[in-house]
């Protein structure tokens, strides 16, 4: 479990967005408030988010977006080829962290075990607020009209409400 963030990926009518809060910890200190954890890649066609270690994951998304350049934004083959190359080359493997990545018609999960995850149900969260973005997430889409960008927004407030390592300092980008 990544501590320190909560990123939130929906795909919902349509839309699809991620959502990031703006906390970055070390242990049970809060270094930074107003980080930017998620970007548009690939001309404005694919989001990706990451929760871990800020380094780790800067490499990942440098490393993510060269894939998805040279695959000319393929995003399912894009994510099995970062992913094996997380998994197997010595010093990337050592990197802690994580990525949500989505673009029109897929959401992934990301990790340096080897996993990649298509959620079911097109929401996806990741770090230590994940489990409280997702659920609220899945509530909200099932018990409002709200949109895919304003279900990410809310479910990142009510994330932040009960998780530590998750502040109310909101970016939310969208796909339309």
């Amino acid at each position: 479990m990544f501590k320190g963030t909560t990123i939130l990926a929906i795909k919902h009518r349509g839309e699809i967005a991620i959502s990031g809060d703006g906390q970055i910890s070390i242990g049970n200190t809060i270094m930074k408030n107003n980080t930017i954890k998620i970007r548009k890649l690939y001309d404005d066609k694919v989001l990706t988010g990451f929760a871990g270690a800020s380094a780790d994951a800067i490499t990942l998304f440098e490393k993510f977006e060269k894939k998805i350049n040279e695959l000319h934004g393929n995003l399912p083959k894009a994510v099995i080829s970062l992913a094996k190359e997380w998994r197997t080359d010595k010093i990337l493997r050592k990197l802690e962290a994580i990525l949500i990545v989505a673009d029109k018609e897929h959401i992934f999960i990301v990790s340096g075990t080897g996993d990649i995850i298509e959620p079911d149900d097109n929401v996806a969260a990741i770090g230590s607020g994940g489990p409280y973005a997702l659920a609220a997430a899945k509530a909200l889409v099932k018990y409002s009209n709200l949109s895919a960008s304003e279900i990410a927004l809310e479910s990142l407030q009510i994330a932040a409400s009960i998780c530590i390592y998750t502040n109310d300092k909101i970016t939310v980008e969208k796909l339309q």
